[in-house]
């Protein structure tokens, strides 16, 4: 996944961010580069994930209201 850059400002968690600047450090990388790391890791796990309950709850309400609406645009 390589694409252009963008700039991304976010708040973390002052230990998790310690953790990660020492294992950058350790590993002789740059912090964009795990924060890379690990939002590819996380894509990668959630792809397949089932759809969670809450919102296959409102799937089926919607479509219990709305199916033959659904039907009809379909065709």
């Amino acid at each position: 996944m390589a694409g252009s850059r963008e700039k991304l400002e976010a708040r973390v968690d002052g230990e998790i961010l310690s953790a990660v600047r020492a294992i950058a450090r350790r590993d002789g990388r740059e912090l964009h580069a795990l924060v890379d790391e690990a939002l590819a890791d996380l894509i990668e796990k959630r792809k397949d994930a089932p759809p969670r309950d809450h919102v296959l709850e409102a799937y089926r309400a919607s479509h219990e209201t709305f199916g033959s609406l659904y039907k009809k645009l379909a065709e």
